[in-house]
């Protein structure tokens, strides 16, 4: 049933095949005869971006000042689903001040692997604390009558290939690590938009995959939303209306329109689909239009809203290290604060999700209005790597002067953008160089870290304090200093695991590796779920955090509902605390991972109170899902109902019994003996094949390149200019990562598709023209030639009558 069926049968064809690609790059098309007004879309999972220039989708151009909030990497660490809509709510206010009536976030894809260069987006490794989180964002921005749209959907986890890779993956990893958190947010927060990720998930394009839109986003979670691609991530656009696909950005001109129309015309596609991914859009328009009043001005804002950043990174600080108590710091204490992070601060991610701040705080500044003696400020290092052995040496001086030396360490911004992942979890050399040099004259150290995702920290027993600060936003030096002196306490609680090294992750051996396939050979053995299954020990578990206070957990009571329990704070100062609930299946007659999280609260105990917390059961306590029957089940037996300060410190456990079913398992010990016992590190091809219930094939190595190729296969192409095309792209990338500014537009031109050209050009490029350009590639230089430039002026004129038709539609029905 279409609610908008009467605008419908007004529209022509053409007006609604047009309506379902964007009008310009952050724009959809508006039909004022039909009382249908524009959408303005703006990136914004920690803050809008919205460009008051040159419109391009990668942060490349200014965009109009906003707040900077700490990204969700940082934010997860919060555990605090009100302090995620609070920002929410903020970044809705921002939306319409700005006029932009959809924000592209938050972004909830899981940290399968710490290597991937967009997890400073990313909330979290665990798909229940993820869901959780983006719900209260999305709750928060609804409430401002803006929609927002949770991304990337789905099973996006590596920023290499990110448009041209296939995630091989099974129905039951799928559904239990890379859906749930969708789910969470879908279900109980009910975005009004959601966008669909780039590559391919078993064979079929996100925004093309019926089961994942159809089956599973519409029927079974009950969406009524717009799917949106993300900007360029367009396949087959008559494929996508037919599976589920809305709405396709940024504007492909007249390209796709003709194509529906084509296909209607051919008996290819029914025009009911195009009329059903009409409404879906109407509805979204129309509800935004209907809640969307003019926000207050940005003026009004800023100071309130730079506050609640504030607050947003203290709240996310995770103190992970407290040797001899030397945090917090007494007044009067002589400081000597070092490091690059400390004169420039790394406060976000790279990329897209790139905001403009003209509030940021700074670390000197912050300590100078603190009651500490700050004797000094020296840079210490370049955070790009390279020696400067003069800056070594003042900060060796100033540490020897120094009672406490607050040294600011982090990735740099060349280690964590949306494009590439990284290729290690190390600090840059010149950073460890220096905590060495600086503890042999100094062993007070306290270590501020600034990184969107896990880093190697063996080098740990050189500070005596070490505190996350995550990417923490404008606002974030002011915090750590507040977090430092006491003025605050550290609240936060680590959101993914800190393995010891890289080698220890589960999907070491098939993180973004060569080829198209992304293989998700671990299958639901992600962060801790491994860890823990598997005994591997790690720096920091999932979870932790320290307190400048100590707590204590007493009187589990259980029952079918729930579980409740008593925290007394017995050290004396107020504090912060998350209490977790894990879950543990003692007969496993499925594998399943030791322990999973199933809920958590964030409360603040005072100085020798004592506070009832109550974690309630829902449908997600127990439940698996079983791909042999197609939906989820309980295994019915004891269950470890477990009280947790993190993953590893349980603190109360009790026991109880669930029925369950008895569903088929076509696959036990014998066909799958790793992930039986959750060593899944070296999983061989017919294991992997076992539990993917079916084959899976790759093609590598040289080859006729076609439109799913990304521009970065050329280095394969039987064009010589083509291959010397491609090792100039890659030299010009190679120099710009050198020099610290990575070449966002290179990046993507490398891993684009050849079809995204037509996706991309507004227009200008037409599939056809791809197609030629792919004979040129393919060593047909003069017969490409040949045929593109009267297909260039054909696609012109097609379009410009496209739009005179659409006018003179326009002024019929005005």
């Amino acid at each position: 049933m279409l609610q908008y069926e009467d605008i419908i049968k007004q529209m022509s064809l053409e007006e609604k095949a047009i309506f379902l690609t964007g009008k310009s790059v952050w724009e959809s098309r508006d039909f004022p005869q039909y009382g249908i007004p524009s959408c303005f879309f703006a990136d914004g999972p920690h803050g809008l971006r919205k460009q008051a220039g040159a419109a391009d989708h990668l942060g490349l151009n200014a965009s109009e000042e906003a707040t900077c909030f700490p990204t969700a990497a940082a934010i997860a660490n919060s555990w605090d689903i009100k302090l995620g809509e609070e920002i929410g709510m903020a970044l809705g206010r921002e939306a319409r001040s700005q006029g932009v009536d959809v924000v592209l976030g938050p972004g909830l894809n899981i940290k399968r692997n710490p290597l991937c260069g967009r997890n400073f987006e990313y909330f979290s490794e665990d798909p229940y604390l993820s869901g959780k989180m983006a719900a209260g964002y999305i709750k928060g921005i609804q409430s401002q009558g803006v929609a927002a749209c949770p991304k990337h959907f789905a099973v996006n986890n590596q920023e290499r290939r990110r448009m041209a890779s296939d995630s091989i993956i099974d129905e039951r990893t799928l559904r239990e690590i890379y859906l749930t958190g969708f789910e969470i947010a879908v279900t109980e927060a009910k975005p009004r938009t959601i966008m669909s990720s780039y590559n391919r998930i078993n064979g079929e394009y996100a925004h093309e995959n019926t089961h994942l839109l159809q089956e599973i986003l519409r029927q079974e979670w009950g969406f009524e939303g717009a799917v949106v691609t993300d900007w360029g991530g367009g396949n087959d656009c008559v494929k996508a209306v037919k599976n589920g696909g809305t709405l396709e950005m940024p504007s492909a001109g007249g390209d796709s329109c003709r194509q529906l129309i084509d296909a209607v015309r051919k008996g290819e596609l029914d025009e009911a689909d195009i009329d059903t991914r009409v409404d879906e859009l109407i509805r979204v328009v129309m509800e935004i239009s209907d809640h969307h009043e003019a926000g207050p001005e940005m003026e009004e804002l800023r100071e309130r809203h730079h506050q609640l950043a504030k607050e947003a990174a203290c709240a996310a600080a995770v103190l992970l290290k407290n040797e001899g108590q030397i945090l917090p710091l007494q007044p009067q204490t002589k400081v000597g604060v070092i490091g690059d992070f400390a004169e420039t601060p790394r406060y976000q991610g790279a990329g897209s999700s790139i905001v403009n701040t003209s509030m940021v705080d700074k670390a000197a500044a912050a300590f100078s209005q603190s009651q500490l003696e700050l004797i000094g400020v020296e840079k210490g290092f370049e955070r790009n790597g390279g020696q400067y052995t003069y800056l070594k040496e003042r900060a060796v001086h100033l540490a020897q002067e120094a009672e406490v030396v607050i040294l600011y360490l982090g990735l740099p911004e060349t280690s964590e953008t949306e494009g590439v992942d990284r290729s290690h979890m190390r600090l840059p050399d010149n950073q460890i160089e220096l905590l060495e040099e600086l503890a042999e004259v100094n062993p007070n150290i306290v270590v501020v870290l600034s990184a969107g995702s896990a880093v190697e920290v063996e080098w740990q027993g050189r500070c005596k304090a070490l505190l996350y600060a995550g990417l923490c936003g404008e606002a974030g030096a002011g915090a750590m200093v507040e977090i430092i002196t006491g003025k605050a306490d550290p609240a936060g609680r680590l959101s993914e695991t800190y393995p010891h090294k890289l080698e220890d992750v589960s999907s070491y051996h098939y993180f973004s590796k060569e080829g198209g396939n992304a293989e998700y050979r671990e299958g639901i053995y992600v962060g801790y779920r491994y860890f823990e299954t598997a005994g591997v020990p790690v720096a920091f578990p999932f979870g932790y955090g320290l307190s400048y206070t100590r707590f204590e957990y007493c009187d589990l009571q259980l029952d079918q509902k729930g579980v409740s329990f008593t925290i007394a704070n017995i050290g004396d100062r107020d504090g912060w605390e998350v209490p977790q609930l894990y879950v543990a299946c003692r007969e496993r007659r499925i594998f399943r991972a030791a322990k999973e999280l199933k809920g958590f609260e964030k409360i603040f105990v005072k100085s020798g109170e004592k506070k009832r917390v109550t974690i309630p059961f829902d449908d997600k306590t127990f439940r698996y899902f079983n791909a042999d029957t197609d939906q989820w089940e309980v295994e019915a037996g004891v269950y470890e109902i477990l009280i947790g300060a993190n993953v590893r410190d349980i603190k109360l456990s009790a026991a109880i019994e669930c029925e369950g079913s008895e569903g088929i398992v076509k696959c036990g010990k014998k066909e799958l003996p790793q992930y039986y016992t959750g060593k899944v590190q070296d999983i061989n091809d017919q294991e992997f094949l076992q539990l993917l219930g079916r084959t899976c094939e790759e093609e590598r190595g040289r080859r006729v390149l076609a439109e799913n190729n990304t521009v970065g296969d050329m280095r394969y192409a039987k064009s010589g200019i083509a291959r010397w095309v491609c090792r100039r792209l890659e030299h010009l990338m190679e120099k710009k990562m050198k020099a610290g500014k990575p070449d966002l537009n290179l990046i993507f031109v490398s891993s684009m598709p050849f079809r995204a050209i037509a996706k991309m050009t507004e227009g200008q490029v037409n599939m056809k023209m791809v197609g030629h350009i792919l004979e040129m590639v393919n060593g047909h230089v003069l017969k490409g030639v040949v045929k593109i430039v009267p297909e260039y002026f054909r696609n012109r004129r097609e379009n410009r009558a496209l739009e005179r038709r659409l006018a003179e539609d326009h002024n019929r029905r005005s």
